[in-house]
């Protein structure tokens, strides 16, 4: 195999893996859009119940899941997430 054509293949396989992480960052961006929206409905709810907008138990839950599954930076992660789905209502 010339040094060339190895080249070629490692473009290759470099250009496939990023056009399937350009994917997954679609959908990934489809999934928090989704989930912002989920989150806004239970707001609706809580508040129309006459509970507060943010259940801060509830997040603790979801920042353990997330450092659980991906560490450290998970936590990292599940704040950005959490951000982005508080006060939209």
């Amino acid at each position: 195999m010339s040094s060339s054509s190895t080249g070629a293949e490692t473009a290759d396989v470099i250009g496939a893996a990023r056009e399937r992480i350009d994917a997954l960052d679609g959908q990934i961006l489809d999934l928090v859009r989704e989930r912002m929206a989920v989150s806004a409905t239970v707001q609706e709810a809580r508040i129309a119940a006459g509970g507060r907008r943010v259940q801060l138990s509830r997040e603790m839950e979801i920042l353990d899941r997330y450092r659980q599954g991906l560490g450290k930076p998970g936590t990292t992660l599940a704040m950005t997430l959490l951000e982005l789905c508080r006060g939209r209502v």
